[in-house]
């Protein structure tokens, strides 16, 4: 990130910090809303997806990488106007976002996390997210999880993905900054729909508006 770009997106983080406020956000789409609650420990990305909602930078976006049993992923802003058949998930913003590691958030489903490309700081893209749904885990995930990993998976968490799944092997790789508190049938029933073999919905799961509802704490 040039240095101009990132003195400018700290002020517009402590903009935002100064009121002490907690935040949820519904986002809208075509198959119906997922609301989440967004986390106060992780305020660079919570505070940057504000922004772009504010913005409204999501409007009419895509979840363009629709993976059931892993993942839905939108916000690359150039499938708002993509025809059927491009490849999407190379959009971005330019500037990146510092991983805000948290050993407390876990991907179990229904956590949502940022994207990024592959770089050694694992910075996190300016607009690109993911939904979890994951999977049921068991002894094997967790073996392939640390080959993957180096770390073992804690056994309170393992707890967790044996009961309602995740993606383990994603901990303390990807920013986790928020969680699904409602709709999370949506969440499945996007998951579940027919994709290309990039990953791309055959139909269109569009976002129509996300709105942030901000709450004094």
């Amino acid at each position: 990130m040039k240095k101009n770009a990132f003195i400018l997106f700290i002020l517009i983080i402590q903009t935002f910090s100064m009121n002490a406020q907690t935040y949820k956000a519904i986002i809208k789409t075509n198959y119906g809303n997922i609301t989440v609650v967004l986390f106060d420990e992780t305020p660079l990305h919570r505070d940057n997806f504000i922004k772009l909602v504010k913005e409204h930078f999501y409007d009419s976006l895509l979840f363009h990488r629709v993976i059931k049993g892993f993942v839905i992923q939108g916000g690359d802003p150039t499938s708002k106007t993509a025809k059927d058949t491009a490849l999407l998930g190379e959009g971005d913003l330019g500037y990146t976002i510092p991983a805000e590691f948290n050993a407390k958030y876990f991907h179990k489903k229904g956590m949502l996390a940022q994207a990024r490309d592959d770089n050694p700081q694992k910075a996190s893209s300016a607009c690109q997210f993911y939904i979890v749904q994951g999977k049921i885990a068991n002894d094997s995930t967790f073996i392939k999880a640390k080959k993957r990993t180096g770390n073992e998976t804690p056994e309170a968490n393992k707890k967790v993905y044996r009961k309602i799944g995740g993606i383990p092997h994603l901990d303390m790789n990807y920013t986790i900054y928020g969680e699904v508190i409602k709709g999370m049938k949506i969440v499945d029933k996007i998951a579940a729909v027919k994709t290309d073999k990039n990953d791309r919905p055959l139909e269109a799961v569009r976002i129509k508006t996300i709105e942030i509802i901000q709450q004094k704490k």
